[in-house]
């Protein structure tokens, strides 16, 4: 089991007694605004069981990290990466959290102790994320974290029925300065 602390923060190893977060953060519009179309329970039940395994930097699913409140213990949210090791050692991260926890800066103290784990612990070489355009929120804890944006992927994933464009955002571990 995976454990990450911050001053704030405990990121763990998400597990069976998660599934009530993971469906309320999946099924929450304003959370998947950005992220997807709303599934079915049945089809973010495959997602949440995709993402129980024992995971290590091999692996072919999610590093699946809950972010709980240190003083309450509360599970706000979700974040962690989908690593390509094999042979080009990047990973794509992704982040969300609960409504109630955005904007006090739990995404970016999270984002940053999940840079220093894969680029100190695992030896991840580049990080990358997909922000679809207009999320500015993603757009910019990202920025402050570190990544520049690379470009735009044009019409590169379909939510809602429609075709919506990507931002492409890196980071490098040379480029990575831990606070």
């Amino acid at each position: 089991m995976i454990t990450l602390t911050t001053s704030r923060l405990t990121l763990r190893s998400i597990d069976s007694a998660d599934w009530p977060l993971f469906l309320a953060l999946y099924q929450t519009p304003s959370v998947m605004k950005y992220i997807g179309d709303i599934e079915k329970p049945a089809q973010v039940r495959s997602r949440f069981e995709q993402r129980l395994g024992r995971w290590d930097k091999y692996a072919d699913f999610w590093l699946c990290l809950v972010i709980t409140e240190r003083e309450t213990g509360a599970a706000i949210g979700l974040t962690g990466f989908f690593p390509d090791w094999r042979p080009y050692q990047q990973a794509e991260v992704g982040f969300m959290l609960l409504p109630a926890y955005q904007g006090k800066g739990y995404g970016q103290e999270s984002l940053h102790e999940v840079l220093n784990y894969a680029f100190n612990t695992c030896g991840f070489h580049r990080l990358q994320a997909n922000v679809i355009e207009g999320n500015i929120a993603s757009r910019r804890l990202l920025e402050r974290c570190g990544f520049r944006l690379e470009g735009t992927l044009r019409e590169s994933y379909r939510m809602q029925g429609e075709w919506q464009n990507d931002w492409l955002l890196a980071l490098l571990c040379s480029d990575y300065v831990k606070d």
